[in-house]
This record gives structure tokens, sequence and C-alpha cells, in this order.
């Protein structure tokens, strides 16, 4: 497997899976602190009017190891078009992180998020076949 860009190489030139992992949660981390500092247009509170996400995936068990081994998974979009107010959840059930989109999510996490102003939400996606996930919310 390539190592991310950015990840540490050993001084021997092999990733170690360490250095790989440390690799991963940079570009995380970073998103995590813009989309802070910016508000990403979405709230932390869980559900729409209805108390139902408007959008629900699952990560399943052994996504991580199945998308290793190279297969191609269909758990989310490319784009997903939202509007103010919707909800979206999203449940890691796999036992590795994934980064998706604006989010990441360690194993066992939920995420529950409801959109609170327009905007293009966009980066790169650890389970989508085009490494990308996009969030547009319109008015």
């Amino acid at each position: 497997m390539k190592p991310h860009a950015g990840a540490a190489l050993p001084l021997d030139g092999r990733s170690s899976p360490s250095s790989v992992a440390r690799g991963r949660w940079l570009p995380a981390v970073v998103t995590l602190m813009i989309l802070v500092a910016i508000g990403c247009g979405c709230a932390t509170s869980s559900e729409g009017s209805s108390g139902e996400p408007t959008f629900s995936f699952v990560i399943p068990a052994g996504s991580g190891e199945r998308i290793e081994r190279g297969e191609t998974l269909d758990i989310l979009p490319r784009e997903l078009v939202a509007t103010v107010g919707e909800t979206i959840v999203i449940s890691n059930e796999d036992d590795q992180a994934h980064l998706l989109g604006p989010w990441f999510l360690g194993p066992g996490e939920t995420l529950r998020q409801r959109f609170t102003t327009i905007g293009r939400f966009e980066d790169s996606c650890s389970v989508h076949p085009a490494g990308r996930f996009a969030v547009i919310v319109e008015a």
C-alpha cells in the first residue's frame, strides 16, 4: 500500500503501520480544526424537525480490510445534496477509523450533523472509490 502523502517513512524507506496511521491522522485533525473555525454550516443537533435523520449511512464491520484488498464498496455517494435543516447520520461499525469528506470517524463512532448554512464541504474519503466525498448544502 502506498503511504499517505505526508506520512513519515522509517530510515529504511519502508512505511510502518504506525507511520501510515500518523499520516492519516494529520489531514483529519487539520480538517477538523478548519471546520470548527468556520462552523462547517453544521450544528451538533442530531435530528431534523421530525426527529429522524434525513440521510443515514453505515460503514459495515470489515470495510477497511475489504478496501485494502482492493474491493469497491458502495457506502456513500460521491456527492450528497442536502437542504438547510436536514440531518446526516453516519455510523462506523468498522474497527478502523475513516475520513469521510469533512468528518473523521473513529471505530465504533457515530456522527450526527444538522446542516444550518449553505455551502460545499468536500475532502478525502477513505470509503468511496473516488477517494472524495462532498456535501452540498442548499437553501
